[in-house]
């Protein structure tokens, strides 16, 4: 499962994308797992076609959320029954507290066990399209 990443709407479909910043603006990598008109496949079950970003509808940033231990955390990856969640609560004590590793500045990260994660959800944000 892929926990973070944009997306884009082009001609009426949701495409999982890679914003692609070139000198003449933004271009969108659209993605899809079969073939179509325009994509190229680039490996199995993955077909890209690029476009510029004002030629799509909107463009999102999706990020994955979850609460473990009565804290809010970002989900960033996944292994074998653990998600590595990054703590969001904005207290450095209390994510040391639960355990959590500082990675960066500000940011603390920890392997959790799945079952014990809940209000898994995806959260979406609208990002402005040039144009």
């Amino acid at each position: 499962m892929r926990w973070s990443g944009h997306r884009a709407r082009w001609q009426g479909t949701e495409y999982r994308c890679s914003p692609e910043p070139r000198p003449e603006g933004l271009w969108l990598r659209l993605q899809r797992p079969t073939a179509a008109p325009g994509f190229a496949e680039v490996a199995p079950d993955r077909h890209v076609r690029v476009v510029p970003a004002a030629e799509c509808d909107v463009l999102l940033a999706a990020v994955t959320v979850c609460r473990w231990r009565g804290e809010p955390w970002v989900v960033r990856d996944e292994r074998s029954g653990e998600l590595l969640v990054e703590h969001t609560g904005g207290s450095t004590p209390r994510a040391r507290e639960l355990g959590a590793v500082r990675v960066d500045r500000g940011v603390h990260r920890r392997w959790v066990p799945r079952e014990e994660v809940t209000g898994l959800r995806e959260e979406l944000t609208v990002l402005a399209l040039p144009g």
